[in-house]
């Protein structure tokens, strides 16, 4: 076992995890958003939410004194982070192919 966390690194660590789940779920939301709307304002919010999403497991990383096999459990949760969101819009866009689209007015 490492050594006791103080304090300071526990506040950083429990910070950084809630950043994570934050960012990552702007990251989806400004996605799907640039998708559906087809918006390059939403697309740069949600590359600048996925920055923030590493710059937060960074100080996880770092906080956590994390090294070994936590560090590929990182990455492969940095990797998963940038590309299922993009999986699900195919998912959707598939599953919806055949469907009539929806007007602003919500009628079909």
């Amino acid at each position: 076992m490492g050594e006791a966390l103080g304090l300071r690194e526990i506040f950083f660590s429990t910070m950084a995890g809630g950043a994570i789940v934050l960012m990552g779920a702007l990251y989806s939301l400004f996605f799907a958003l640039a998708r559906l709307h087809s918006s390059r304002a939403f697309s740069l919010a949600s590359f600048g939410a996925y920055g923030l999403l590493a710059i937060a497991v960074y100080v996880l990383i770092n906080s956590l004194a994390l090294s070994g096999f936590w560090l590929l459990v990182s990455a492969v949760m940095l990797i998963g982070y940038f590309f299922l969101p993009r999986a699900i819009w195919q998912l959707c866009v598939g599953t919806h192919a055949g469907e009539a689209t929806i007007t602003d007015s919500g009628a079909m």
